[in-house]
């Protein structure tokens, strides 16, 4: 009898330290919906005992989507008392939070890195041009000259918690800056739950660390920048495969309107305070953060082909792939030597994240 319960105890551990290394390989996915667009999230739990019978302790669909609306309170133009729109609208009891602050300062370093090609007090040329809440405006009444005089970082400065304007019409705008950064808050909100193994996706900006199942790198791809190729993942440029990446494409052939035979395209220069008009299609940027990536890809949109190659291939955290046309429509690309190692030779199939 003493010799049979042994053996019963290993038939009985054989079937549950199978199902602990299923459970150690799964992966979760969460799909949501956050600052107009989507967002998706697949992640490992830590593995550990308590997590062993609890399902709901490792699904964390609940705490992404408060986590992001109340990202948005802060910085959506779209939340009408978040603390961005407040400080749009010259309330003088607004407190900056957390999230403005941070987006402040680093939307304050790139600005002048790039030498005001990124500018978040964009605001007024963006809503002139119709790239607003608003919608479209009439084109033909916008007066740039007067605009440009309510645009430039010399014109805010941040007191503590306290955004003094130097000029009371300054309007910002950080959508270009801010579905980086709120990749990179989920990023670290996992992090701090332990999470090692994680992709995180919103609007486009990618953060990714460790791996996927099996040990196998996250894919990931590069859309292929034609007119309302509004799908991501449905026409592919190139596809990456990579371990740790923090990264953001900006580009023109999703967000425009065509008035009178004229295209319109999101990418508004701060410093001329028109749509830009350049062979660039497509700038993909990797750097130590989404919000940073985020940033510098808009900044390259602005700068055009050659500035913005040059501004990548100087700034060493930075990597890029630029898309862009030659002289008869076909499509070309740049990208930096650090660029490359993340590329797939085989770019037909589908991401497989």
């Amino acid at each position: 009898m003493r010799k049979i319960i042994p053996v019963i105890v290993l038939l009985l551990l054989i079937p549950l330290f199978a199902w602990l290394s299923y459970r150690q390989q799964s992966y979760y996915t969460v799909d949501g919906f956050a600052q107009g667009t989507t967002y998706r999230v697949i992640y490992q739990y830590p593995f550990g005992w308590r997590y062993m019978f609890n399902r709901g302790s490792v699904m964390l669909q609940d705490e992404i989507d408060s986590l992001l609306a109340g990202f948005d309170r802060s910085l959506s133009l779209y939340v009408p008392e978040s603390v961005i729109s407040r400080v749009n609208r010259n309330d003088s009891g607004v407190v900056a939070d957390d999230y403005f602050v941070e987006i402040f300062k680093t939307a304050t370093e790139v600005t002048r890195k790039t030498g005001g090609a990124f500018d978040i007090t964009v605001g007024p040329l963006v809503n002139a041009w119709g790239f607003g809440p608003d919608g479209p405006a009439d084109s033909d009444t916008v007066n740039i000259d007067s605009l440009l005089q309510l645009v430039g970082m010399d014109k805010v400065v941040l007191q503590g918690r306290k955004l003094v304007k130097k000029v009371p019409g300054v309007q910002l705008d950080v959508n270009a800056i801010a579905q980086g950064y709120a990749v990179d808050v989920v990023g670290s909100f996992l992090e701090s739950r332990g999470i090692r193994n994680y992709l995180v996706e919103l609007g486009g900006e990618i953060r990714t660390s460790g791996h996927k199942i099996n040990r196998r790198p996250w894919t990931v791809g590069i859309d292929r920048p034609v007119d309302n190729n509004l799908i991501p993942g449905q026409d592919l440029q190139v596809i990456m495969e990579c371990f740790e990446i923090n990264l953001a494409t900006s580009g023109n052939y999703r967000k425009f309107y065509e008035k009178n035979g004229v295209k319109y395209a999101h990418s508004i220069d701060p410093r001329s305070g028109y749509p830009v008009l350049d062979r660039l299609l497509s700038v993909t940027i990797t750097a130590p953060d989404c919000m940073t990536a985020d940033a510098y890809a808009t900044a390259c949109m602005v700068m055009g082909l050659e500035e913005g190659m040059s501004l990548v291939s100087e700034m060493p955290e930075l990597e890029g792939y630029f898309i862009y046309s030659d002289e008869n429509g076909a499509f070309k690309t740049w990208m930096t030597e650090g660029f490359r190692q993340y590329l797939r030779e085989d770019h037909t199939e589908e991401p497989a994240q």
